[in-house]
């Protein structure tokens, strides 16, 4: 008899109890008194658990995991201003998690779905450094939406995503949702995005489909964690976003379904995800922060040719608030950074292919850029970075040994080859529920790069997973 649903019952108890939800103030820092040993799990207790079981605890699954992840790679950084870093060696994740999701179509045309996900830092985490040295804890709400289907119908309202890219991965469509790079054993756009509070729509009408969305509460990006290999100590202390006015956000999407291919149009009014920060007035305290908004136009397709499928995401921005560099007519007066709206078109071109049935690659360059950036900038001003900035990503991905070996290869770089990120992760899987990941990350990045603080890191770890 599987031990599944057994544990599911045991965990749940755990984890939906009041003592279940503890807070960095209520660990202490030496937990080494707690002994497992003095505890009875055996079959006895799994048995009456499983008779037990009731009803509504079936569609949970839980997955526990232990991740270890370090810089390993002792070296010097130069920045652009001549001043120099020495990156340690030194581990920078160990932490524990625990995923719950939950789906129940719990009466005919309605579904409940749900997502969760609690997080330990122990000693060693970035996180349990930020912490003044002491063990962190972190509850996020990951998906919460119910879902209402008829025969031509769907409407689900809750946290949740809107994909309307048909590039993996790096699509300039793919701006609905906001999304957090926390560290680098998060480096694709799917495992960054956050789901928003939404409601979505979906119309289907012979071979198109038409989907809509509102958000009456946009969130934005948040700021990179203390600690954390993305973050930088800003000029002025970053807040939230002051809402002294209602925001909303609303989009459209038409898609057909052809032989071979699907072509979308799409609309939206939206805020610019990154919000605009200014320095204080007074020039100490909390720096000012600007909510952008502005209009989306866009267009995709795909093309499927035997084992090759081709992808295009068109992007027109108006009203994008691009960096300017502005240089007083006064010899005497300092130049100083500024924003401004502007124009933006971008596109992502891409490829996925089916080497046979367990191998894949697939690869994607956008690129974007201001339009006639000089016919609206003032004779003094300049903009402040490369006129076309955009990204290439490469992956390949093998199933081996019937699907319990999983190698996955991703390479990452700046158009201008400005930064590039390299990874391999082989996901090995012991058992039905027990899985082992183990991974390499390789950074490289020029002086002037966002990224040069992370020139030759190199980074290894692993990652214990149980499912049940």
């Amino acid at each position: 008899m599987s031990r599944a649903p057994r544990f599911r019952l045991l965990l749940a108890t755990l984890v939906l109890s009041p003592l279940g939800l503890v807070y960095a103030q209520d660990i202490p820092d030496n937990i080494d008194g707690f002994d497992f040993d003095s505890v009875n799990f055996g079959d006895d207790l799994f048995d009456q658990a499983q008779s037990n079981t009731p009803a509504w605890l079936e569609p949970f699954t839980f997955k526990l995991s232990q991740q270890l992840f370090a810089q390993v790679n002792e070296h010097s950084v130069t920045r652009a201003d001549g001043s120099t870093d020495r990156n340690n060696a030194a581990i920078e994740n160990s932490r524990f998690s625990l995923l719950t999701r939950y789906q129940n179509p719990f009466a005919p045309g309605w579904l409940l779905q749900a997502s969760a996900q609690a997080k330990v830092y122990w000693p060693g985490d970035y996180e349990y450094r930020a912490n003044d040295e002491r063990i962190d804890t972190e509850f996020r709400l990951n998906e919460l939406f119910v879902q209402r289907s008829t025969s031509g119908n769907s409407l689900k309202l809750g946290a949740q995503t809107v994909v309307w890219g048909e590039n993996i991965g790096n699509s300039v469509l793919d701006v609905i949702n906001t999304s957090e790079f926390r560290d680098l054993t998060i480096i694709d756009i799917e495992d960054a995005r956050l789901n928003q509070w939404l409601l979505v729509w979906d119309r289907f009408i012979g071979n198109h489909q038409l989907s809509s969305f509102v958000n009456l509460y946009p969130e934005f990006n948040p700021p990179p964690v203390r600690g954390s290999p993305f973050f930088f100590e800003p000029a002025f202390n970053l807040t939230d976003y002051r809402r002294d006015q209602a925001l909303f956000e609303i989009g459209s999407q038409m898609r057909w379904s052809l032989a071979g291919s699907d072509v979308s149009i799409m609309a939206a009014y939206l805020y610019e995800n990154q919000l605009s920060y200014s320095a204080p007035p007074s020039g100490t305290g909390d720096a000012q922060s600007m909510a952008n908004d502005y209009l989306l136009l866009g267009a995709s397709a795909n093309r499927a040719i035997g084992k090759l499928l081709l992808n295009l995401d068109i992007a027109y921005s108006h009203d994008i608030l691009v960096n300017i560099l502005v240089t007083p007519a006064d010899p005497r007066e300092a130049a100083y950074l500024a924003t401004q709206k502007m124009n933006k078109l971008g596109a992502t071109l891409g490829f996925e292919y089916a080497i046979d049935n367990d191998q894949s690659i697939m690869m994607g360059i956008a690129a974007q850029g201001a339009l006639s950036p000089a016919a609206r900038l003032a004779g003094n001003a300049a903009l402040l970075g490369d006129e076309v900035t955009g990204n290439a990503l490469l992956r390949y991905s093998n199933n081996m040994r019937n699907g319990d070996l999983q190698l996955a290869v991703t390479l990452q770089s700046a158009l201008d080859a400005a930064s590039v990120l390299g990874s391999v992760s082989l996901n090995y899987t012991l058992s039905n529920n027990l899985a082992l990941m183990g991974q390499v990350i390789a950074t490289s990045a020029k002086r002037d790069s966002a990224l040069a603080t992370l020139d030759q890191d190199l980074r290894m770890g692993m990652t214990l997973s149980w499912t049940f």
